[in-house]
């Protein structure tokens, strides 16, 4: 093997290692963009129901029961976009 063709296949081989590389970080990255995603998703379902019971409840002096309900109908709903969001990632 001359010279030449041994710094080609060593040239071509540390291309390969760097698009490996840089793909893992992306796909790193990626994992914990989707993490985020995920948990806000479930937090802002949980405070806007917690928020509108609230509200509600302020608003007809029933406290806390509306807090508690609205409280627990966050966190299904929560719930149930966390799951559907995992699914159109799993696609």
């Amino acid at each position: 093997m001359s010279k030449d063709q041994f710094k080609t296949r060593l040239q071509i081989a540390k291309n390969k290692l760097l698009k490996k590389n840089l793909n893992e970080n992306n796909q790193n990255s990626s994992s914990i963009g989707a993490a985020f995603k995920l948990s806000t998703e479930l937090v802002s379902a949980v405070a806007v129901g917690t928020i509108i019971g609230f509200i509600l409840d302020k608003t007809f002096g029933t406290k806390p029961w509306l807090i508690i309900i609205f409280f627990f109908v966050g966190v299904v709903a929560g719930i149930i976009n966390v799951i559907r969001s995992a699914k159109k990632m799993q696609k």
